[in-house]
């Protein structure tokens, strides 16, 4: 028979025994989550291997369509910000904005697009994301003074003046390519206008390691003005690398240094025709060596190979030695 001191210590070696296992247990649970946190992250930072990337997509589809006609008073307000692919950061931003007393006729279209997908082609990933915002409008304003009741009480016995000049913006950025556009009308007593706008910007990777990507900006004028002011105004900051937005590196902003810098400004009644794109590409480059030299001299001298590496061993057990600074190149194209 044992004694009570020769349980004792056979007891706490027990309890010992449960406690590491349960220190294990909570170890090997730790690593789990922490590999699928590392198998979440974003496209824009792809993996040098390609079974940690999940397959899939997603779609996000915005629709307006609106047609109003009357006279009185009316004020409208139009804001969408799309974030930039493969980012939680700002990318393509739309705004309109337009008030006044008189009659109006308006037929508008608006349509925002999210667009994501990863999917197997062979041995290599493809992905492409992109955002984008496309609205046209077709706006008749001529200003005139309304008076107006309202109910049956303070309101009906005194009605309300309605006094105000025709207003009208539409603003548009890009942040990822680092572009604005803007136009506005003020104080008209008449505004004929078509405007097409599009903010877009796509970002596409296959196989090897090239991020391809554009930033698109456009904005199409046909107005007449009858004694008002208008404001058209273009700004381009310094192309930014791929992982950047325009507002993260201050030293490119439109704002501080602009590659472009457009601001006409118009008094009085003039017809405007103007057309005005902007076109930014990016192409981001990692370099890294042929896949021969991958598993050559055995895993411990293994380099990263990229997406594809067919050496599944080496996969398997990924080496610890850093890959190559990435290169970047960034090409500007405008037109007006």
């Amino acid at each position: 028979m044992q004694s009570s001191t020769e349980l004792s210590l056979d007891g706490g070696s027990d309890l010992r025994k449960i406690i590491f296992a349960m220190l294990a247990l909570s170890f090997l649970v730790g690593m789990a989550a922490a590999q699928f946190v590392y198998e979440q992250k974003e496209p824009t930072h792809m993996s040098t291997k390609k079974d940690e990337l999940a397959v899939g997509s997603r779609n996000i589809t915005f629709d307006f369509e609106q047609s109003v006609q009357g006279s009185g008073y009316f004020m409208t307000y139009r804001y969408i910000q799309l974030p930039s692919p493969g980012t939680d950061q700002k990318g393509p931003m739309y705004k309109d904005y337009a008030h006044g007393s008189g009659t109006i006729d308006n037929e508008m279209i608006i349509s925002a697009d999210i667009i994501d997908y990863v999917r197997d082609v062979g041995c290599y990933l493809e992905w492409e994301a992109y955002s984008c915002i496309i609205a046209r409008e077709d706006n008749s304003m001529v200003y005139s003074p309304m008076t107006m009741s309202y109910g049956n009480g303070y309101y009906a016995r005194n009605p309300i003046r309605y006094d105000s000049l025709l207003k009208e913006k539409t603003y548009i950025k890009n942040y990822r390519p680092v572009t604005m556009m803007h136009h506005q009308v003020e104080y008209a007593k008449a505004v004929d206008k078509e405007i097409d706008v599009i903010v877009k910007d796509k970002q596409y990777f296959y196989g090897d390691p090239i991020y391809q990507g554009v930033g698109y900006t456009s904005m199409n004028i046909t107005e007449d003005v009858t004694d008002g002011y208008v404001h058209i105004g273009v700004l381009q900051g310094q192309p930014n690398s791929m992982d950047d937005t325009g507002y993260q590196i201050p030293s490119t902003t439109a704002w501080r240094n602009p590659m472009i810098e457009i601001d006409e400004n118009y008094i009085g009644t003039f017809t405007i025709n103007k057309k005005m794109a902007l076109d930014v590409p990016y192409k981001y480059v990692v370099e890294e060596k042929d896949w021969l030299s991958c598993c050559f001299g055995g895993c411990d001298t293994m380099t990263p190979c990229g997406p594809y590496n067919p050496c599944e061993p080496c996969i398997l057990n990924p080496p610890t030695t850093s890959a190559s600074a990435p290169s970047e190149t960034a090409t500007f194209v405008g037109g007006f």
